[in-house]
């Protein structure tokens, strides 16, 4: 297992004992809940088999790479839109909203292929030559965008009730600045405790379907899976969705270069160069294609969990590897789903503030850091475009851009202009990789 450096502030698990441990492990994986199975509930997939695959496709990432990134892989918001389109067409086409979605599940999984190409060149090129294309000035922004993009979820959550909002948030806070002991390594999961437990008082939580929800169920059906699309195959259908969803793993690729980037710059260890880029794009990809298959979303690196890394200052892989595990025993009990998915949005929302804006943060940190020169007018156009287009198409009115049969997210389009202005506008294409700990890899 991973030895983790020993800093001042920064704790091993593994030195805390089993009854911290194990509430550092429930902390991410609510830290990861109420976005994960909030795609499965806005796009008719299945929560249980979300959480299941959630938490497989976290241990096969960990696999991968070698044990050593504290990652946690939960559902990707990037495929919505394609999802979307094509359940809306599948309909129209007379299929059931169900079949539908297992049609774009083969999407997903030609789109979690596309991982294994990306990983294919940077081991054949090396990583030096490929992030020469992906410098700070580029992923800094990126960054920056996916904290501000879900922000917006986070403050539409808290408008419905701004008192355990403020509790939930103020919760986190206090903990965490003021907190000793295991209070401080825990504000995520006091945050949510606190607010919970006051919306209940308040009587702000209706338990009814609780008692209808059973105790023990598997967390998905065969009609769910891929295998209902070779019942009666659409050839045409099929091939449509796949050209449709496909694409969509350019922006994922890069959220998921960024987000190594901000793991990285988080715990102070450099992992695209080990365990290796190459590594982390496979396991996101494996992940992602192995969950399409059995009906749950495409998976994702999560920032969420980032953020909890960097309040916690504890980075243990295997903290993460046991909210995993938490989260595929949870998979099979549809009452525990349910009591979780009770938790007012009020309260994921007031968590969710601290989170999204920590990953917007390490953004900025990125560029401080590699002293990016925003004096130059070329560098100022590529990262204003990043910014700009990333939240502009997201919350403008159709939430995403379609050309022709294809539709790109607001992150989509940005990664694009943003890799693609750097590489042709005047000057300096790229900078040095440098570690993150301020040395040149050579």
């Amino acid at each position: 297992m991973n030895q983790i450096e020993e800093k001042e502030g920064i704790f091993d698990a593994r030195q805390l004992g089993i009854p911290k441990f194990t509430i550092l492990g429930v902390q991410h994986l609510f830290a990861m809940f109420g976005a994960t199975v909030l795609v499965p509930v806005l796009t008719g997939l299945s929560v249980s088999s979300t959480l299941l695959f959630a938490g497989i496709g976290t241990l096969v990432f960990h696999a991968i790479s070698k044990f050593q990134v504290p990652a946690f892989l939960g559902s990707s918001f990037a495929f919505l839109g394609g999802y979307m389109s094509v359940k809306a067409l599948g309909v129209e086409q007379g299929m059931t909203e169900t079949l539908a979605l297992d049609y774009a599940c083969i999407g997903v999984f030609f789109a979690g292929l596309c991982y294994f190409v990306m990983a294919a060149l940077i081991k054949s090129f090396g990583i030096e030559r490929m992030l020469h294309f992906f410098p700070p000035l580029v992923t800094g922004p990126m960054i920056i965008a996916i904290g501000l993009v879900l922000s917006g979820s986070a403050i539409q959550n808290c408008t419905t009730n701004w008192l355990l909002a403020i509790v939930a948030l103020t919760t986190v806070i206090v903990a965490s600045v003021c907190g000793k002991g295991i209070i401080k390594i825990v504000p995520i999961l006091l945050g949510v405790v606190v607010s919970y437990a006051l919306a209940v008082a308040l009587g702000e939580v209706d338990f009814t379907p609780l008692g209808e929800a059973d105790w023990v169920g598997l967390p998905f059906s065969k009609d769910q899976t891929v295998l209902a699309v070779f019942e009666n195959l659409d050839t045409t259908f099929l091939i449509s969705t796949i050209i449709a969803i496909m694409p969509i793993a350019i922006a994922t690729i890069m959220e998921h270069i960024g987000d190594m980037c901000a793991i990285s710059s988080t715990v102070g260890r450099d992992f695209l160069k080990e365990p290796g880029l190459h590594r982390t794009l496979m396991g996101d990809g494996m992940a992602t294609a192995f969950a399409s298959l059995f009906g749950a979303p495409a998976n994702t690196t999560y920032g969420e969990n980032t953020g909890v890394l960097n309040l916690t200052k504890v980075f243990d892989p295997a903290v993460i590897r046991l909210a995993a595990l938490f989260a595929i025993l949870l998979s099979f009990c549809p009452k525990f789903a349910c009591l979780i998915s009770l938790m007012p949005a009020a309260t994921i929302g007031g968590v969710s503030l601290i989170l999204y804006g920590m990953i917007s943060a390490v953004g900025v940190r990125n560029l401080i850091e590699d002293s990016v020169d925003f004096n130059s007018s070329r560098n100022v156009f590529v990262a204003a475009l990043i910014l700009v287009v990333a939240i502009g198409v997201k919350y403008g009115a159709n939430d995403d851009v379609a050309i022709g049969p294809l539709h790109f997210s607001g992150l989509a389009l940005s990664a694009i202009i943003g890799v693609g202005m750097n590489a042709v506008l005047p000057g300096k294409l790229g900078m040095k990789i440098k570690s993150v700990h301020g040395k040149e890899n050579k």
